[in-house]
Formats: C-alpha cells, sequence, structure tokens
C-alpha cells in the first residue's frame, strides 16, 4: 500500500473510531480506552492513522479539527513541537514569535507549564494509543503492517523518553504504568530487536515505487542506532560498538547518500525541496514524513520549516525575480532564524558576508551554508526581543522542484516537500563518532571517510583529522534545523549543567550566555500529567 494519500483513507474509518480515539489521547492520557469496548473498525483506516499522525493534526488536514482536546492544531504538529523542543533550545535557532512558550524555550527556562511542551507530549502518547488500538484489534492480520505500526509506537516511545525521562507505558487498552528512563531503554532495544525481522527488506525507494513512506528493516537499524549512540545519557553505560555496527548496516544498505545535483540546485539543497519524494534524493530518506500540497495538508510539518525560516525579503532563488518571498509557497512567516554560533560553523574566521542564500554557500566553499545574511545582522543582538533580522535568515527548506530553475509545487500554499525524518547521512556521522569515541575521540581513518563523504557531497575541503568538538561541528553542519541539535549537545556535555562552559547567544537567557543545571538536559512532565505512577523529573 502506498501510504501518499493518507489523508483520504482515515476519515471512514476514524469515523468508526470515534467512540474509542477521537480527540483524546487514549491509553496514555487521564481518559483511558475502555478496553471491554466493542468497535468496529477499518483496519486499513487505522494503519494509516498510525503514520498519519505524524504528518497531520487530524482528520480533517491543515484546517480540520486537532486530534488532541484543547490544543491547537497548528502548534500541535508532530515534527513542528519536536523541531521546538529541540532547536530553539540550543546554539542554532531562535525565535521572537509571542506565542506562549517560545521565549522559555530560547531561553532555557521552560517548566512543568509550557504550553508547546504540553503539545509534544500529548501527541506522542497520542501516537502511542493509536499504535496500540491497532495492535490489539487489527494486530493479528498483517505480520508486516504490525511490525511497522510497533516501529513507529517504540519511534514515539523513544522520543518520549528522550525528552522527558520517566514515562507513561501501556502496550494494552489499559491505564499506563511508569518506566524510567533506563526500563524505557531496555524495552524500545528489544521490541526494535523483536519487530526488525518482519518488516520488508531495506530498500531505497522513490514515491512512484510501491511502499514509498512505510518503513522497512533499515529504519529499525537506524532507530537502534540512534538509541545505541546515545546510551551513555540514557542508562549510563556506552554501546558505542552497537552504534558503529547499525551505522555500518546502513552505509552497506540499497539507501544511498544523494550526490548529483542538477544545473541549478545542489545535491545537498534538492534534499529540502518540494520533489524531493521524486528524485534521487529520496534514496537517501530512510524513514520520509509524506507531504502533499493538495492531499495531506499540515500546518505543522514542512509548511512550518519553510515559512517559519523566511520573511517577505528573502530571495533565496536566484532564479526567481518574484517579489514574493521565494521559498516556493505564499507563506512566508518570519520567525525562525540563525543563532551567530551556527553560522560561525561554516565561518570560523568571523568574516560572514551579508549576502544571498545562494551567494553564501560559494562563499563558505560548503553547499549547505544556506543563510540569508542580506539587511541581517549575524549578532543576536536583542535575542527574543529581536525581530526577524536580528540573525542570519535559513534558506534549507523549500518547495521548488529541481527539474527547472523555479519550478513551482502543486499548490501555491501547502508544499510537496517531504519531511525526511531519517536520512542516511546520520549513519555517516554516527559511523565516525562511535568509532571516535572508541579510539581516544579521534576519528579513525574509516570514520573520516565516512565524515568526508558528506563534505564531498556539499564540496567542502577535506580533512585530515577530525577531534570530538569537530565532529560535533559536523552534525550541525549537516543537520542543522532538522531537530536534532539538543541530543547531539547533551550526548557532547555541552547542554546543561554547572560545569559545561560551552555557551551560545542567549543560552541561559544572557546575551553571552551562561550554564543552566543540568536537570534541564530533561524537559518537565507537563503538569497535568503528573499523577497516578508518573513522578515529575528532578529540578522542576
Amino acid at each position: 500500500m502506498n501510504i501518499r494519500y493518507f489523508k483520504t483513507i482515515v476519515p471512514a474509518a476514524a469515523l468508526l473510531l470515534t467512540a474509542g480515539l477521537s480527540s483524546c489521547t487514549g491509553d496514555l492520557d487521564v481518559t483511558p480506552i475502555n478496553p471491554n469496548l466493542a468497535l468496529e473498525y477499518d483496519a486499513d483506516g487505522l494503519f494509516n492513522k498510525c503514520y498519519a499522525n505524524i504528518a497531520l493534526q487530524g482528520n480533517g488536514g491543515a484546517n480540520g479539527d486537532c486530534d488532541i482536546d484543547g490544543l491547537d492544531g497548528g502548534t500541535t504538529g508532530f515534527v513542528r513541537q519536536m523541531w521546538n523542543s529541540n532547536e530553539l533550545t540550543t546554539d542554532e535557532a531562535i525565535c521572537s514569535w509571542g506565542d506562549d512558550g517560545i521565549q522559555q524555550f530560547c531561553y532555557n527556562t521552560y517548566d512543568a507549564s509550557h504550553p508547546m511542551l504540553n503539545g509534544y507530549y500529548a501527541r506522542l502518547t497520542t501516537g502511542i494509543s493509536y499504535c496500540n488500538q491497532y495492535i490489539n484489534v487489527a494486530g493479528g492480520q498483517d505480520a508486516t503492517k504490525t511490525a511497522e505500526i510497533r516501529f513507529i509506537r517504540a519511534f514515539e516511545y523513544y522520543l518520549l523518553m528522550d525528552a522527558f525521562g520517566n514515562i507513561p507505558f501501556a502496550t494494552e487498552l489499559t491505564n499506563p504504568a511508569r518506566m524510567t528512563r533506563e526500563e524505557a531503554y531496555n524495552w524500545i532495544e528489544q521490541e526494535l530487536l523483536d519487530l526488525e525481522p518482519g518488516l520488508s527488506d531495506a530498500k531505497a525507494k522513490k514515491s512512484t515505487d510501491a511502499n514509498y513512506g512505510r518503513v522497512d528493516k533499515a529504519a529499525a537499524w537506524m532507530l537502534l542506532m540512534r538509541l545505541y549512540l546515545n546510551a551513555e545519557v540514557y542508562t549510563g553505560t556506552a554501546q558505542w560498538a552497537k552504534a558503529a555496527e547499525y551505522a555500518k548496516k546502513l552505509m552497506d544498505s540499497d539507501y544511498r547518500l544523494n550526490t548529483q545535483g542538477t544545473e541549478y540546485w545542489s545535491a545537498y539543497q534538492m534534499l529540502f525541496m518540494g520533489d524531493n519524494g521524486e528524485t534521487n534524493a529520496a534514496y537517501e530518506a530512510v524513514f520520509p514524513i509524506l507531504c502533499d500540497g493538495l492531499k495531506t495538508t499540515s500546518w505543522g510539518t514542512s509548511l512550518f520549516l519553510i515559512a517559519s525560516t523566511f520573511d517577505g525579503a528573502m530571495h533565496a532563488n536566484r532564479y526567481d525575480t518574484n517579489e514574493a518571498a521565494t521559498n516556493g509557497t505564499q507563506e512566508k512567516w518570519g520567525g525562525n532564524r540563525a543563532r551567530k554560533n551556527l553560522v560561525l560553523k561554516f565561518f570560523p574566521d568571523g568574516n560572514v558576508p551579508n549576502v544571498p542564500s545562494y551567494q553564501m554557500a560559494e562563499t563558505a566553499g560548503d553547499d549547505r551554508a544556506l543563510f540569508w545574511g542580506v539587511d541581517h545582522t549575524l549578532d543576536n543582538v536583542l535575542g527574543f526581543a529581536g525581530d526577524f533580522s536580528d540573525g542570519f535568515g535559513v534558506a534549507k527548506f523549500i518547495n521548488y522542484k529541481s527539474t527547472g530553475p523555479a519550478v513551482l509545487g502543486s499548490d501555491a500554499q501547502f508544499p510537496d516537500a517531504d519531511f525526511f525524518m531519517f536520512r542516511l547521512a546520520e549513519a555517516y556521522l554516527t559511523f565516525a563518532e562511535a568509532t571516535a569515541r572508541q579510539n581516544g575521540g579521534n576519528a579513525t581513518s574509516e570514520g573520516i571517510e565516512a565524515l568526508n563523504a558528506l563534505r564531498s557531497r556539499a564540496h567542502a575541503s577535506h580533512k585530515s583529522s577530525f577531534t570530538m568538538d569537530e565532529i560535533l561541528d559536523e552534525w550541525s553542519r549537516e543537520f542543522y534545523f532538522e531537530g536534532r541539535r539538543r541530543v547531539d549537545l547533551i550526548r557532547h556535555g555541552k547542554y546543561g549543567g554547572d560545569n559545561v562552559n560551552y555557551n551560545w547567544a542567549w543560552k541561559g537567557g544572557v546575551k553571552e550566555g551562561r550554564n543552566f543545571p543540568a536537570t534541564r538536559n530533561v524537559f518537565a512532565i507537563p503538569a497535568a500529567q503528573v499523577k497516578g505512577a508518573i513522578i515529575q523529573n528532578p529540578g522542576y
């Protein structure tokens, strides 16, 4: 089954499940699904709903009702809140919107009343409930589909555990128990090992291929790889050899880096464009989240990444002379922009030009340096209080298609650009880091080769050695604004802690940056969810 058009499948099934699923967070919420309630269901519809929770706010697309009572659908999108919690809290992104919770993210002052963390928590637990429902009522119908839904549930549990530490846990339609972070790690690991044989073989796909968008064995390998890479944070025991083992499995798989650009667009830029599911860029996407400007619309997935990083003055397409912002859509919200520290990863001498993004990449000698400097200041002088020009714009995500200089998507408002939740480049960086960890903190020859493969793709010069700090910088250069930076900083000991002394602009709410307690390496459990077996994290 191709799930690109799951929006057209989900509503009919959801109507049959209204009594048990609509507008509640299910078995992980205060009002659990009644396990004794007999429901009719459509197995295909419920299967698609488990995937759709990651891409859509609810059954009605961008302007329909949200699945979660009391929360705004536009701001509770899965990708949007994963991004906010992992980017605005770091050295990469800052925003000055007045939305409740933005300033607390930017200044690392989030607490148990934070509305966006409440939305993220609810989105994850809602998705887990959908997966539990499918597994419990339809799990015996198709072994491969059941393995996929078990994977999605494990992925959502992983994000919940990573963000919140101790978590509610249920696999049946019952009230949840509490799992510590280490217990959750052990369960996720075993669940992935158990389900992996039931997934389809690891095979790179485009949107024109059957089952594009559905997870296969490579997705399980990647989540295991990510779990092992961060094992020391989660359990106190490092698993570098296992992280490297799964990274190598992915590097040797059918998936491959996109290394071929076009006359108009670089190979790296093609990963974030409106036709990334139709070109060879798709072969790098181990787990793409599908977006279609006509059929799967959302304010919280690719449109959020595209529109929030552009204002009306940014013309990031050198071939398009329209006065409107050239991000490929009519949406230009002017919110999320780069912190100075991110841009300096590409200009270590501090000599950063105020030029358009396409000239910025050329000047940096790195295709990944997609920053807009025209009429922007590099230094985030006012932080949260500043406007969109207080920091460089980021032109990484666009809705143009790579087939020409200015080919637009299927809709003027909503993008066709898929969001690559997992992409193969992560395996190259993981392999380099994990093997360096076993080599006294310096990259091995094989690790250097892996890192230089990514630098080659970006037309950046090769390096003959990498320290751990330089590997961390490569993580940022390759994956900035993709919703993972907080995790990398914590693993490298450069996030929370009284003795960290790695500061960035406005870290902890002061311009020069300051340390904050290590207890903020996990977020507060939303106050309304601290009940029953669930206890609040230390420091909140």
